[in-house]
């Protein structure tokens, strides 16, 4: 039994019952919002395990909700919304999204996206083993395997892919990850970025031009899958 407690912010009645519906037949708790304001006072008086966050809500923009809740709330919030542009998307992200789908979507989709978030809100990164698939990271002794031979990554190298696979199912937009590799002065240096990202896919995957773990969301950044 997952027993997970999801808020779902939403005006559209129908969505709210079919995100209910197809939640709790997957054993997870769900609270139900349709304005922002009611959301945040749910999220307050009993902070959930996750929120599902609709943008166009009819007292205040999602983004703005967004903003508000991650003062203080440091779980996943996945966006649900109509809007897909490129604009919208790494607008949502860099305000602290932990994920973005457009409507309508796939149910079997957001089940996925939901349990991979969840599972890294329960995982405890600063001491933990972390392993997916053939590889492996130690964030303790900061060492990665491959099939359970060391890789030897610059520490560049190393701090990307563990961002990567602390992140696991995270998009993350070029912004973001140039800001916490590099530093301010480097979030415009998109090329920068891809650089490294290249060298890194060289030395995990096995087809480097086909890669299962470091994925890219054009437009936006990468997704450790």
């Amino acid at each position: 039994m997952n027993k997970a407690e999801i808020l779902v912010i939403d005006d559209e009645a129908p969505i709210r019952k079919l995100l209910e519906i197809t939640l709790e037949s997957n054993d997870y708790k769900v609270w139900l919002a349709e304005t922002g304001k009611e959301g945040i006072l749910m999220a307050v008086n009993h902070p959930p395990e996750l929120i599902l966050l609709d943008i166009g809500l009819p007292d205040k923009s999602g983004h703005e909700i967004l903003k508000e809740l991650r003062t203080w709330y440091n779980k996943a919030i996945i966006i649900l919304s109509v809007q897909n542009s490129e604009g919208d998307i790494v607008k949502a992200l860099d305000n602290g999204a932990t994920d973005y789908l457009t409507k309508p979507f796939r149910s079997a989709e957001l089940l996925a996206r939901i349990r991979s978030v969840i599972r890294r809100n329960q995982t405890n990164d600063d001491c933990s083993i972390f392993t997916c698939r053939d590889l492996q990271i130690d964030f303790g002794a900061r060492i990665i395997k491959r099939n359970d031979e060391m890789l030897k990554l610059t520490a560049t190298e190393y701090n990307l892919l563990a961002l990567f696979m602390k992140n696991e199912g995270r998009v993350l937009t070029h912004q973001y990850i140039l800001k916490e590799i590099w530093g301010n002065s480097y979030q415009t240096e998109t090329q920068y970025l891809r650089v490294f990202v290249g060298t890194l896919r060289k030395k995990i995957e096995e087809n480097p031009n086909q890669p299962k773990y470091i994925i890219t969301e054009s437009g936006v950044g990468y997704r450790f899958s």
